[in-house]
């Protein structure tokens, strides 16, 4: 297959595609890489032989979150190039994308999978990670909404509890804990090891019947369009109104400084 954007696609003899971002060694998300991605996976799609995909990234991080500027203190993920052809698009219409696709994806999620980065990872319908991989829903330690329609997709793996403790307290989980909480579904032995034991799960989905995993999996998950679109466009609404509180400011400032916030609740 072509490369699309900063994304590469792979198919083996297995009928798995392997998808990689490659933009090392954050894979910081921005539109352009999630529209890449969300190509990726439509020719995933209309490729008859492939039936799992394998997503991963290059680099020490699977996706760091989105790039953030402390003196201009915006999501420079969700510019959107003002030469760009067609209607302006936001992050999250490529995220909606992803969550449309409709072959099974195993998530090799190594180092870092921060903020926009998890809820890039619970997309996923499997997430495999490693003793040193790092998970956390941010957000609220940044003086912000969580998105990436993690309200509908991070309850749904660890339970609602978890969910709220996570997003209430903007913790970082490492790779134990997170297999623990469910988080991550395997755990591979050692980090060189998580895309082999993502390849090697997806080699087994893609070995069973496939008109039947599809026909399972639109069942299980495909009511998720619909529910990421009317998840994302009340966290897209938060996200707006939150990025114009003194909160905000702060948070962004304190993580560019390696320090603790000092929120005032403005």
């Amino acid at each position: 297959m072509p490369q699309f954007g900063v994304v590469s696609v792979e198919v083996d003899q297995n009928h798995v595609a392997t998808v990689e971002v490659q933009t090392p060694p954050h894979n910081f998300f921005s539109l352009s890489m999630l529209g890449s991605l969300a190509d990726a996976f439509e020719a995933v799609e209309a490729d008859t032989d492939a039936r799992c995909i394998v997503l991963g990234s290059q680099g020490k991080n699977f996706c760091a979150g989105a790039a953030l500027d402390d003196k201009d203190p915006k999501l420079t993920s969700e510019r959107v190039d003002a030469d760009a052809d067609g209607p302006p698009r936001h992050i999250y219409d490529e995220a909606v994308r992803l969550f449309a696709a409709n072959t099974p994806v195993v998530a090799a999620v190594q180092g870092a999978s921060v903020g926009g980065g998890l809820g890039l990872a619970c997309m996923a319908d499997f997430r495999v990670g490693g003793p040193g991989t790092r998970m956390t829903a941010n957000f609220a330690r940044l003086g912000f909404h969580q998105g990436f329609g993690l309200t509908v997709t991070l309850p749904a793996i660890v339970g609602q509890q978890h969910a709220l403790d996570l997003l209430y307290t903007g913790k970082r989980i490492k790779g134990t804990e997170a297999a623990e909480l469910g988080l991550l579904d395997r755990l591979a032995d050692q980090d060189d090891d998580i895309r082999l034991v993502a390849t090697e799960w997806a080699t087994e989905i893609a070995g069973s019947a496939p008109l039947a995993v599809a026909s399972i999996r639109e069942t299980m998950r495909g009511h998720l369009p619909a529910a990421i679109r009317a998840a994302t466009d009340r966290e897209r609404e938060e996200q707006d109104r939150l990025r114009n509180t003194a909160d905000w400011k702060e948070g962004v400032a304190a993580m560019g400084q390696r320090r603790q916030p000092a929120f005032e609740g403005r």
